[in-house]
């Protein structure tokens, strides 16, 4: 009786709630229960503990700032090798692509309409269109809308041809901008197209008497010394420029114009003016071709008044080939070339070619310019 009251109590019993059995999952979790930390149980062990806490935050803050610095010296590495490209950059100006249509021609422009039509100007397109665009970029600097004509933002520096073949092609014109003043941009503008020794003697006198006529310098001598050039070359440049019209348009271009022409002109032009007139006049209505040599030789040949009585104009008959003849056959020639040197050929028949022939001819035709230039003095 005794014992099935015991067994009546034991059954009544819940034992699912106890640490570690089965119905509590949690509790068999070690990562869910509590950390145990052990607690010091006297004074000395509290002040142990406290140091050893210390001392092990302090060496955490340690190991952190030597990561910090660690890092802080790869970062001041990278700023070092960001300086040192920036540095090969100093004053280096970016260069963007810009619609043609935004751009107008300087005031100071020196490109005659035929430097954008000639041979050249083709070769330069064609360039352009292969590459896919000028690689050589332009120059311009910012106008005001009030400056600007047509929604122009710019105005050209340097680089008038490239800009127009970029603008008959359709492709946008590679550009540099810069903020310049009237005076610096003529000086960039002009030294940049003698560099590149394609502006011609009647261009480069007209971009000098632009600048003269717009106040940008106050005498030749200043102009001169700004751009770099020689006063006396500056001088011709600009005795091409003050050729009038009737003379420059005798020319099929005015780019024939050259430096060395400008005194004879001026000169055939204060001696007999009418004269001059009449056969530029002549020259620019013939259906002949005649070379620009040709043209500056009649233009300037003498002529004595053409209202003296038995007197008139002198014609100009320029020198025809003479030919070269061996044993009765005509094996070459000699003539005046455009530029004015002479020009001798000497073909096959003449049956010469070897060193020895040519050193021989080279030698007698070095003997016969010193006797023909004996005889002039004489």
């Amino acid at each position: 009786m005794k014992n099935s009251k015991l067994l009546d109590k034991a059954s009544r019993l819940d034992f699912s709630k106890l640490p570690g059995s089965s119905a509590d999952s949690t509790a068999t979790d070690p990562a869910a229960l509590p950390a145990f930390t052990p607690r010091p149980k006297t004074a000395p062990g509290a002040l142990m503990a406290f140091a050893n806490d210390t001392r092990s935050e302090l060496l955490r803050e340690n190991e952190t700032l030597r990561e910090r610095a660690r890092q802080t010296d790869v970062l001041r590495g990278r700023l070092d090798e960001a300086l040192g490209e920036l540095q090969q950059w100093d004053g280096a100006k970016a260069a963007r692509l810009i619609d043609p249509a935004l751009i107008r021609h300087s005031r100071y422009a020196n490109r005659h309409p035929h430097s954008l039509s000639g041979a050249d100007f083709q070769k330069l397109r064609s360039e352009i269109q292969d590459a896919g665009g000028n690689v050589q970029p332009i120059k311009v600097r910012p106008v005001s809308r009030e400056e600007g004509d047509g929604g122009a933002r710019y105005e050209v520096v340097f680089g008038h041809r490239r800009l127009q073949a970029c603008r008959e092609l359709g492709l946008p014109v590679l550009t540099v901008i810069d903020n310049l003043d009237d005076q610096t941009l003529f000086v960039e503008m002009e030294r940049e197209n003698r560099s590149r020794k394609d502006l011609s003697a009647w261009e480069q006198g007209m971009m000098y008497r632009r600048a003269l006529d717009g106040g940008l310098f106050p005498s030749n001598r200043k102009l001169a010394e700004a751009i770099g050039v020689d006063l006396s070359a500056l001088g011709k440049a600009l005795a091409l420029a003050a050729l009038p019209d009737f003379v420059v348009e005798a020319f099929a271009s005015p780019l024939q114009l050259q430096f060395r022409w400008a005194k004879p002109l001026a000169d055939a032009l204060a001696s007999n003016p009418e004269r001059v007139r009449s056969m530029a006049q002549s020259l620019r209505t013939s259906p002949d071709a005649v070379s620009a040599r040709q043209i500056f030789e009649r233009l300037t040949s003498k002529a004595s008044d053409p209202h003296a009585p038995g007197q008139g104009v002198e014609r100009f008959h320029p020198l025809k080939s003479q030919p070269v003849r061996l044993d009765g056959l005509e094996v070459g020639w000699v003539r005046v070339a455009d530029d004015g040197g002479i020009e001798i050929r000497i073909g096959t028949d003449a049956g010469l070619g070897s060193a020895p022939d040519l050193a021989d001819l080279a030698e007698r035709l070095s003997a016969g310019l010193l006797s023909l230039k004996a005889r002039h003095r004489g």
